[in-house]
């Protein structure tokens, strides 16, 4: 039952609750040195340091960098380098363009390594002393919407729900930086609202176990592209094929039928017609009926032409567009999540005559003819036709902590089972005025419906406050502008939680925070480590790995299958798979960061290991494989998912490749590119096939692109072996593979190897790139000049445990930046004019 009131009420109350949140928030002041936080006084280098700093500067740096010509938008002629602190915004520029080997430019005069690394930590160290005297956490935004997947992680944590919030909500745009869970890129809308009122409606009444109004189909699709010649789900029974296995999450015990759809070709034949097939159709593992399709229709079988079938038997022409029309079952399926699968028995098939090319990708829809193996197209669950009962699910018996006996027992029973929830859901306490908005909400929803139901309402109008939805960091009263606070034990433990798990804190966090022993080191690391040992924890591979490494746009990447016909999407989650493996592998068995890099081991199933060309690897599968001299597979860099989203559809692209090394591993991004900068040519000179190396030769030969390509292409040219789908290749547009580079500070690279080799020797500065970007994500906003030496405080005490991952995001967590806040500016006072209007 939905009642009218409730949700015009609702949408109020969220919009205008919002606006008096908004209000707490201020632009985001400038930078204001604080004072009152302990830290040891900053000491002014002495005079024989910096004179030798000056006298660098002015050698290498100033002829480009002055008040005239301001390369870059910096003059370093007249700042003070003997007073970092005046200007830390200016030094913290030029030690990341110093670590990072891009100045002075290529070609340019260059300082001997050692004055290089002498100026490097003469400057940080002072910037370091600088900000450990006046502390600057920073301030993330006072309201913060939560992301897609936060939400769906909610939901899941708090009503024990896995509800697919796709179709609910809309997704949500990164940053430049590539994180979706920014502050500044989490817009609201009126129109975004309404969408959530309108999904806490449905997701309530799924976690009451409300009956549906009508029935409802729901369908699950196998992509055309993925080959079903073996096992392809863990899920599927050993010794099945092809096939698929779904979770559905049924809203009641109630009577519901599943249909099986088979694939077809183009012009909608159906698959493997021309003799009888068996498939399986399984409940929770239990098989709940065989079929039998193909091989029975009378007359004689049309040609294979669509053009032919006019010649063809009428009868058979409708059997191979309709003989899957009996795939489907009726049946009583009790509520909650159910595997749903369906596959065919391993059969030994092979074709009579010569073997012809193996259909992949794209192909099969093509090629797929009538005597083929036929493939599952879908699964389609509709329903409930009949309803028995709300059932007994995982979210019920989260909800329903007690069942009053009686009447006079109800109110008491609502208030323990929406107070225990909603103090999850806000991730803080209670108030009086909270309580009592609940009260009202049930007791209204009472009077119209069943106990259930009004439970329902409680939980409907909690999916619906701003409390929920946003996370929201306030002020304390007794703040003073420009003087940083610690942040309440509530607002560390969403930190924690969200960092960690994307998800909301638990109530063990939660009684920790209350009680404010979340401020003791001891108990926040034993939590830290708690939360990493969470099955929840496998959030922080999916978000902020996925990200951080562009992992995510394989889902979405589309090799063109003319130049890579052996590509399908049964490849494409093998790669997912692999990467997935390997990164929660590092984080179980708390390996040492730089092992992303350098491992000589990594996860593979048949079809991968033979894309890879490594052998004495069988069946569908994943699982850890050593790698020998010559195998290059371990780490990161040999991935067919890094390798295949830093290409294009056609070819790969150096510069993608070297782009994403500098942003990703070495933390020095380049510029973004000038405008009108040509395009790289398709062809050689005189329109003669050349390799990409040759075009970016061509393309390098205009100035304006040459300085960003001697630091990219390099790195690129590295990973030249593996083609666009990381197959390994010696050759490209005829010619042999170069492999070789020359990095922007004269290091010679020569191909996987000798590239893995630089980078492992660059430990340090790949360890503060993950603190960097982890620090970001963990905070939810962009990484500040401010906040650097914060990173290098988390990177250098990592080191002295090997760049452990758990002690890399321990030190993060326990930085300034996340547990601490600078205030907003105050409100101006209103002007006499306006106080006299």
């Amino acid at each position: 039952m939905r009642f009218g009131w409730h949700a015009v009420s609702g949408s109020l109350v969220l919009a205008l609750t919002l606006v008096g949140y908004l209000s707490l928030d201020a632009a985001e002041p400038p930078a204001r040195p604080g004072s009152g936080v302990q830290a040891a006084a900053a000491q002014r280098p002495d005079a024989a340091t910096t004179i030798s700093e000056r006298g660098t500067l002015d050698t290498y740096c100033v002829s480009c960098h002055n008040q005239r010509l301001r390369t870059g938008g910096l003059a370093l002629d007249t700042v003070d380098v003997g007073n970092v602190g005046a200007e830390p915004e200016v030094w913290e520029k030029v030690a990341r363009k110093l670590r990072a080997g891009a100045m002075p430019p290529p070609g340019s005069r260059r300082p001997t390594q050692p004055t290089y690394d002498a100026l490097i930590a003469s400057l940080e160290n002072a910037l370091d002393r600088h900000a450990a005297a006046i502390v600057n956490p920073g301030r993330t935004e006072a309201l913060r919407r939560l992301t897609r997947t936060e939400y769906h992680h909610a939901i899941r944590d708090l009503l024990d729900l896995d509800v697919d919030v796709t179709a609910l909500i809309p997704g949500d745009a990164a940053d430049r930086n590539g994180f979706d869970n920014m502050a500044g890129v989490l817009s609201i809308s009126p129109a975004l609202l309404q969408r959530y009122v309108s999904a806490a409606h449905k997701i309530s009444r799924l976690a009451v176990g409300g009956a549906p109004i009508g029935p409802s189909v729901q369908s699950f699709t196998m992509p055309i592209t993925v080959v079903q010649d073996d096992r392809l789900s863990e899920d599927s029974p050993f010794g099945s094929r092809g096939g698929l296995a779904v979770r559905h999450n049924f809203p009641v015990d109630g009577e519901y039928e599943i249909a099986i759809k088979l694939q077809t070709n183009y012009v909608g034949y159906l698959r493997g017609m021309l003799s009888s097939h068996e498939v399986e159709l399984r409940l929770d593992g239990a098989r709940v009926r065989t079929f039998t399709v193909g091989g029975q229709a009378p007359g004689r079988p049309a040609p294979s032409s669509y053009e032919g079938n006019i010649f063809g038997s009428t009868e058979w022409e409708d059997y191979m567009h309709n003989a899957d029309q009996h795939l489907r079952v009726r049946l009583p399926v009790r509520a909650g999540p159910r595997l749903i699968g369906a596959a065919f028995p391993r059969e030994r098939w092979s074709p009579e005559g010569i073997n012809q090319p193996r259909a992949f990708g794209f192909a099969l829809a093509v090629d797929a003819m009538p005597d083929t193996n036929p493939g599952l197209g879908s699964i389609e669950i509709s329903g409930p036709y009949e309803v028995s009962g709300p059932g007994d699910t995982p979210s019920r018996r989260q909800v329903f902590v007690c069942r009053p006996a009686r009447e006079a027992e109800e109110k008491a029973c609502a208030d323990r089972i929406l107070s225990r929830l909603a103090r999850r859901a806000y991730r803080r306490a209670l108030t009086a005025a909270d309580v009592e908005v609940l009260q009202r909400f049930f007791t209204q929803a009472r009077e119209r419906g069943s106990f259930d139901q009004a439970i329902g309402a409680g939980i409907e109008r909690i999916l619906s406050a701003p409390d929920f939805l946003f996370r929201i960091e306030r002020d304390p009263a007794a703040s003073t502008p420009g003087q940083p606070y610690r942040l309440s034990g509530y607002e560390l433990a969403s930190r924690l939680a969200f960092f960690l798990w994307s998800s909301l804190p638990d109530d063990q966090l939660l009684d920790l925070a209350a009680s404010g022993k979340l401020d003791d080191p001891t108990i926040l690391k034993q939590q830290v480590e708690r939360m990493l040992a969470d099955g929840r924890s496998k959030a922080l591979v999916d978000n902020f790995f996925g990200q951080w490494l562009t992992l995510r746009g394989a889902r979405t990447h589309v090799p063109d299958p003319g130049t890579f016909p052996q590509f399908d999407d049964g490849l494409r989650e093998a790669f997912e798979r692999e990467t997935d493996l390997f990164i929660t592998s590092q984080l179980r068995e708390d390996r040492s960061l730089v092992e992303l890099l350098t491992a000589n081991y990594t996860f593979l199933n048949e079809q991968l290991a033979r894309h890879y060309g490594i052998p004495g690897v069988y069946g569908s599968r994943f699982r850890k494989v050593m790698l020998g001299e010559g195998q290059y597979r371990g780490g990161l860099l040999g991935h067919g998912s890094v390798l295949m989203v830093t290409s294009y559809p056609t070819r790969t692209s150096p510069v993608l490749r070297g782009k994403w090394l500098l942003e990703n591993v070495l933390g020095t991004p380049p510029p973004p590119p000038p405008p009108n900068v040509p395009a790289l040519p398709e062809r050689g000179e005189g329109g003669k096939p050349a390799t990409v190396r040759a075009l970016l030769e061509q393309h390098r030969s205009n100035p304006v692109c040459a300085t960003c390509h001697a630091q990219m292409d390099p790195l690129g040219f590295a990973l030249e072996n593996f083609d666009a789908v990381g197959a390994w290749r010696t050759s490209d547009a005829g010619a042999p593979i170069d492999p070789t580079g020359a990095m922007a500070d004269g290091t010679k690279l020569q191909g996987l190897a000798g590239l893995r080799s630089v980078l492992g020797g660059r430990r340090e500065q790949f360890a503060r790139t993950v603190a960097e970007k982890l620090l970001t994500y963990a905070l939810g906003r962009e990484v500040e000049y401010y906040d650097m030496p914060a990173v290098r405080a988390v990177t250098r005490a990592a080191a002295a445990d090997g760049y452990r991952w758990s002690s890399v995001i321990m030190e993060v967590v326990r930085s300034a930046p996340f547990q601490m806040r600078r205030p907003g500016e105050p409100a101006p006072a209103p002007s006499t004019v306006a106080s006299h209007r």
